[in-house]
């Protein structure tokens, strides 16, 4: 398995796809934020789904990637019509086949392994449990979205059929036990608001960048690239679990307190603890309540200890590092997190979109500086485990 920089600048190819570009729309809608927004979803339907059976998580990450993937080349098909071509089981076939053959040239790199596991999820049946988890939250992303469109276009002559649709599908999904409990508990539905509005917050923002990207699709881009780091390390599945749902979830206290960048937390000596002292405050107050206590406790893990490494041994947490991991602890029951492979993503994330600015056009000197500031840190720290991180940083 090789990772190289161009499977890492392909996933940003959806922070340009524009959604719903037939409407009037009071903010932009990019596809970027919606497959973060949607991952975020499918989390907690399969967390509740979990209540009743078992749930295979790496079938979910990896579903989820999957998806993302062939979203970059399907481009904005209305689902409309993408739902007739799905109905077609001969044609949905071929239509997979032209797709990987679109995106073989990044997934060869990442293993034969991998490739083999791209095929076989688009073809698992529809009535699979974990590909309906993930089929729901793309319609109930979508629905979220459409709610605020519809505001903007109040006459629109499709709003019926798009309603309508989206009511279908949904009926399709009822028998899901997250379905059912989303639709019963207004907490839940404030839980998928909440991390909505991180789509709101856009990164850089003092400065002008294009494409603009948001947390949330930042979100996302560090979830999928800490699991494949993980994936490196030939991670046992809890711990590809752990640092793929933290990837996703670090920076959730940011639409409690805003995105507040880094040169300001570091400006006055001990601002950065009180800014993560009044996040725990607010997630306390404001975002635990909203879940069931188990989801609370891992949501917790993710947000604030979200860098650090550690394992469970007897029911004790203790510090440990992605080497120690590799030797003695990559085991499920040691529910390990490497921590500092999710601050590699988080920072590979910071260094790629300060890259693309400047490739398109940026003048401000902050985006060279952050992105030879990342390139140094990282060629010193040289390796996290099996993943050469000063090679990966060092190309771009």
């Amino acid at each position: 398995m090789k990772i190289d920089k161009d499977f890492f600048m392909k996933l940003f190819d959806l922070a340009y796809m524009q959604r719903w570009n037939d409407k009037l729309r009071p903010i932009p809608f990019i596809e970027m934020d919606k497959q973060a927004h949607k991952f975020m979803i499918t989390y907690l339907f399969a967390k509740l789904e979990e209540k009743v059976t078992s749930i295979d998580w790496i079938t979910i990450i990896e579903g989820s990637i999957f998806e993302y993937l062939q979203r970059m080349i399907v481009t904005d098909i209305k689902p409309t019509v993408f739902d007739k071509v799905r109905q077609n089981t001969q044609k949905m076939q071929e239509f997979n086949d032209w797709v990987f053959l679109q995106l073989e040239p990044i997934l060869r790199p990442l293993g034969d392994d991998f490739v083999k596991r791209y095929r076989e999820y688009f073809a698992l049946p529809a009535t699979d449990v974990c590909k309906k988890i993930i089929h729901a939250a793309h319609v109930y992303s979508s629905m979220w979205e459409f709610q605020i469109l519809e505001k903007a276009n109040p006459d629109g002559y499709d709003n019926f059929f798009i309603k309508s649709w989206f009511e279908q599908q949904m009926e399709k999904c009822y028998d899901l036990r997250g379905i059912q409990e989303v639709a019963l508990f207004t907490s839940y539905k404030k839980f998928v608001n909440l991390c909505g509005q991180l789509r709101f917050q856009i990164r850089w923002s003092n400065l002008m960048r294009s494409p603009k990207t948001s947390v949330l699709s930042h979100s996302v881009f560090v979830a999928f690239t800490s699991y494949l780091f993980t994936l490196l390390q030939g991670g046992s599945a809890k711990r590809r679990y752990n640092n793929t749902f933290t990837g996703l979830f670090h920076d959730l206290p940011e639409v409690l307190t805003r995105d507040i960048i880094s040169p300001v937390k570091n400006s006055v000596e001990g601002l950065g603890d009180l800014i993560k002292e009044c996040e725990k405050e607010q997630m306390q107050a404001i975002v635990y309540p909203l879940l069931p206590e188990n989801l609370q406790n891992e949501i917790r893990l993710y947000t604030e200890t979200e860098f650090e490494d550690y394992i469970f041994d007897n029911g004790e947490m203790k510090v440990s590092s992605t080497d120690e991991i590799n030797s003695l602890y990559n085991d499920d029951k040691y529910d390990p997190r490497d921590g500092k492979l999710v601050k590699a993503a988080d920072e590979l994330s910071a260094l790629i979109e300060a890259d693309i600015a400047l490739r398109n056009g940026s003048i401000h000197d902050e985006f060279a500086f952050a992105k030879s500031k990342l390139k140094k840190k990282y060629i010193k720290i040289d390796k996290i485990g099996a993943l050469d991180v000063g090679e990966l940083f060092n190309s771009f």
